[in-house]
């Protein structure tokens, strides 16, 4: 019998296979899905009375560092990085709070928003140019940009101001679902759903992440370079502009100031969540899960009672350790 008909005959994979071969595909996803898990068993345990109120309270703070992940992982898997992530978060913020603070109607706020998500496709190409065209190393040209557009956010609002409708904030601080179901986690899961899970499977998709195991490689093989790294940044400022929004939605108001937590936040959680900073592997479901992680180490550390000062350097050695342990984990995958 020839090589051929062997193969052919042979037997299909058993079910039992295919569930094995699917759990070690997302070993590391349900890895970071056991510690978010962990975490708030944790929390329930240590907090005077866990409700419903504390998973919408986890939701509310960690919603726009999960969008700004997001932002940060579609370019990191084309091997890039985006150092403008926080800025271009704090100026869709106020340019939405700007424009919403006389607006009574969601549907107004609404169309605010796919405005200010346009901004953030504009921005997020600009940026991609930039890095392309320049030629200059992604972190030094991100770097720069990121102090263009935190001083255009200080130019629409100079202080914490503005504001949105009730209507609007209420799409990511209230659960009309189900109580244990915050609406911002759905709008989450939608933004996923429907931007990322088509994108990944289609050209563009798949062309980011031959980009980011090998440009050289991709290029030859027909891939245009350039042009899909700046798309990997336009898909960043969209996701970027919608942690903007986030941010309006969950705290009302806009602020200039409101995205310098975030920047180097986000690298924290596309590493944590399984994304190899080289590139090419990974994706956004680790990532969006990590960022939780994150707000709800700060949770825990709260209810425990440690002072704020404290805190901050926990949570900050936290981040370290993490991201070295999973670069490390990365590598010896690679």
């Amino acid at each position: 019998m020839s090589a051929a008909g062997h193969v052919a005959g042979a037997p299909a994979p058993s079910r039992a296979f295919k569930l094995r071969r699917a759990v070690s595909r997302q070993a590391w996803t349900l890895g970071v899905v056991a510690i978010l898990v962990v975490l708030l068993i944790i929390e329930a345990n240590v907090a005077p009375l866990f409700t419903s109120f504390d998973v919408q309270s986890l939701v509310i703070s960690g919603m726009p560092l999960a969008f700004a992940a997001m932002a940060q992982s579609v370019v990191v898997l084309s091997r890039g990085i985006d150092l403008s992530v926080g800025s271009v978060m704090a100026l869709t913020n106020v340019i939405a709070a700007q424009l919403m603070q006389d607006q009574k109607t969601l549907g107004s706020a609404l169309l605010i928003s796919a405005l200010v998500l346009v901004i953030g496709v504009a921005i997020g190409t600009l940026n991609g140019l930039a890095v392309v065209f320049s030629r200059v190393p992604d972190i030094v040209v991100t770097l720069a940009l990121s102090f263009v557009w935190a001083g255009v956010a200080l130019i629409v609002l100079p202080t914490p101001g503005g504001g949105s409708p009730t209507s609007f904030q209420e799409l990511s601080t209230a659960s009309d679902l189900w109580e244990w179901i915050p609406n911002g986690l759905l709008i989450l899961a939608g933004v996923y759903l429907v931007v990322w899970v088509p994108l990944r499977s289609r050209r563009i998709g798949l062309a980011m992440y031959a980009v980011g195991s090998d440009a050289t490689a991709a290029g030859l093989s027909g891939v245009q370079v350039g042009r899909t790294r700046i798309l990997a940044y336009t898909f960043g400022g969209l996701f970027a502009a919608f942690g903007g929004l986030a941010l309006t939605s969950t705290t009302g108001i806009g602020s200039p100031l409101s995205g310098e937590f975030y920047t180097l936040t986000s690298v924290a959680a596309v590493v944590i969540g399984g994304v190899s900073l080289a590139g090419g592997k990974g994706g956004l479901l680790g990532p969006i899960i990590a960022a939780f992680i994150l707000s709800a180490a700060v949770t825990v550390l709260v209810f425990a009672g440690v002072d704020a000062n404290y805190g901050q350097v926990i949570q900050g050695a936290l981040i370290v350790l993490m991201v070295m342990f999973g670069g490390l984990l990365l590598r010896r995958r690679g």
